[in-house]
C-alpha cells in the first residue's frame, strides 16, 4: 500500500485549506512548509517590484530559508504531493527550498496549485531540478472551491499515470 504525504506552502490560507482536504480525501499525512520569516501582506504585494515576493521570484536561484526542525522523513512515503499558490506562473521558491531539503530518490512528486486564474505555466519545468532522483508528474491547478470528490478523483486517477 502506498503511503502519501501532502506538503504545502500557503501564504494566505487558501492552499492550506485545499491541501488539508486533499490529505483527508486520500488518507495522507500533512506537512506545512513554513518559511523561516513568514510573509506579510506587504511582502506578498505582487504589484510592488520592491516587495519580498517580487524580489525572490526574480532570482530563480534564491532559496528562502524554511523552518526545517520537523522535516518529514521522505523515506516513509511513496508519493509526495506538493501544494502552493501560483506566483509568476510557477511555484514560490520556498517550495524549491523544501524539495531540495529532502532525499527524493525513487519518490513521485505530484505538484498541485491554487490560483484565481493562472495556470500551471512553467511550474513543473521549474521544480524538476529541485526533485533529484524523483519522478515528477504534470500536476494540476485547482480553484479554492474544488470539491473533496474532485480532489480524491484526481489523486485516484494518478495511479494509472505513474510508473
Amino acid at each position: 500500500m502506498k503511503k502519501d504525504l501532502v506538503a504545502y506552502f500557503s501564504a494566505s490560507g487558501v492552499t492550506a485549506g485545499l491541501a488539508k482536504r486533499l490529505a483527508s480525501a486520500i488518507g495522507a499525512d500533512v506537512y506545512e512548509i513554513r518559511p523561516a520569516e513568514p510573509y506579510t501582506e506587504r511582502d506578498l504585494d505582487w504589484t510592488d517590484p520592491a516587495s519580498r515576493s517580487s524580489i525572490e521570484m526574480k532570482d530563480k536561484c534564491y532559496r528562502p530559508p524554511i523552518i526545517d526542525t520537523d522535516l518529514p522523513d521522505a523515506e516513509s512515503y511513496d508519493r509526495i504531493f506538493v501544494g502552493f499558490p501560483i506566483w509568476w506562473y510557477v511555484a514560490p521558491t520556498v517550495v524549491n527550498t523544501f524539495l531540495e531539503s529532502l532525499d527524493l530518490n525513487g519518490k513521485t512528486v505530484i505538484p498541485f496549485a491554487t490560483s484565481g486564474s493562472s495556470g500551471m505555466g512553467d511550474t513543473v519545468k521549474e521544480l524538476i531540478p529541485s526533485c533529484k532522483g524523483a519522478a515528477v508528474t504534470s500536476g494540476k491547478r485547482f480553484s479554492a472551491r474544488a470539491s473533496d470528490a474532485e480532489l480524491a478523483e484526481w489523486a485516484k486517477g494518478l495511479e494509472t499515470h505513474i510508473n
